[in-house]
């Protein structure tokens, strides 16, 4: 664990329903946020991820996400490192941790491995150990995606995972495995929490009822 870390204060403030989450995190080990666009599930699992590391209550921040584009877009040959293919789908998490705190910090636990990226492709082997696991975008895995995943959660370690069906990308949603999760409510320490309010502009909440009502 690098040991330049220290107490965040953090640039944003969670709400009163986001506190109420964060409870139910602190009191579980593996929690599923789900919530429409802008309901802040990845703000919320990236401030409890930063506290409990500066807290000394977890040694690592694994980020773990499918890489699936909006709308099956293709992107084409990513060139580099399993770290450089990955970046692009994980740069919304990078941006909610950047609100959160300093640049320079999250940057600098990053290159220390404090806080590590994970495909959900390299899990084989894996055990997760004293971390905190983020899964983001989790209406993008598959069943087994998402069971090889919760497999790896070891000792000392909480996972969370965030997700929306509503913004569900892979071509056939059976595949998914996020609506599943609840059959694992009767699991001791397994959470289902569901943000309501809308963090962006006013706007944004009633056009996405416009679509849900158009899906539905």
């Amino acid at each position: 664990m690098s040991k330049k870390h220290r107490t965040p204060e953090f640039n944003l403030q969670l709400n009163e329903e986001q506190k109420k989450a964060k409870s139910e995190i602190l009191n579980n080990d593996i929690i599923v946020i789900k919530g429409q666009a802008g309901t802040g599930k990845t703000l919320l699992a990236c401030q409890v991820a930063l506290d409990l590391f500066s807290n000394k209550d977890i040694e690592k921040i694994i980020i773990s996400r499918p890489l699936v584009t909006a709308g099956n877009e293709e992107l084409g040959f990513l060139p580099g490192s399993a770290f450089d293919k990955t970046l692009p789908y994980l740069v919304p998490i990078y941006s909610n941790m950047y609100q959160l705190w300093d640049k320079v910090e999250i940057d600098a636990l990053v290159q220390a491995g404090d806080i590590e990226i994970c495909p959900l492709a390299f899990l084989r082997g894996r055990t997760f150990v004293n971390s905190l696991v983020i899964v983001d975008e989790a209406q993008n895995c598959t069943h087994s995606q998402l069971e090889g995943i919760l497999g790896r959660l070891g000792k000392g370690s909480k996972m969370i995972i965030c997700g929306d069906m509503s913004q569900c990308d892979l071509q056939n949603k059976k595949e998914s495995g996020l609506e599943f999760l609840k059959n694992l409510i009767s699991v001791p320490r397994f959470k289902i929490v569901t943000l309501e309010a809308n963090h962006r502009h006013s706007i944004v909440e009633p056009i996405l009822k416009i679509y849900k009502e158009f899906r539905d």
